[in-house]
């Protein structure tokens, strides 16, 4: 058998697999994990990780189908990955009474602010690069 008749056949089984999948997305954490590690940055091994495999994607190495069914499969999940989140909640009844309200406001409102921001400041470019009359302007 060739190499590259090999290479379409292990590519395929992967493509149909998604156990496999999902063990290539734990490889890429776990990979994360160990370079921060080992380098000492301050950034978590997950998003490091990440990195990497929207480098590997972004530079054709690595195809969207490689990691599709996984990738599916860990958003359709995601729910379960909050649990652990609200039992720290639980841990901390602190969270549930005028100062978890006092939080939670303050994350609403800063995010309101920055949805606001963001939607005058697409409009006002847009407006900008196509000028008040409609028209696009000299620019283009």
């Amino acid at each position: 058998m060739t190499t590259r008749l090999l290479a379409r056949r292990l590519r395929i089984a992967v493509r149909r697999s998604l156990t496999v999948q999902i063990g290539i997305l734990v490889g890429f954490w776990l990979a994360g994990e160990a370079a921060v590690r080992l380098s000492g940055l301050s950034l978590p091994g997950g998003l490091v990780g990440m990195a990497a495999a929207l480098a590997l994607l972004g530079s054709g190495l690595l195809r969207t189908g490689t990691l599709r069914r996984g990738a599916n499969w860990f958003l359709a999940e995601m729910l379960l990955f909050f649990v652990p989140a609200v039992l720290a909640v639980l841990n901390h009844r602190e969270f549930l009474g005028l100062l978890g309200l006092q939080i939670l406001l303050i994350i609403v409102l800063g995010t309101l602010s920055v949805m606001a921001v963001t939607a005058l400041t697409v409009e006002l470019c847009c407006r900008w690069g196509i000028g008040g009359d409609g028209q696009p302007s000299a620019l283009d």
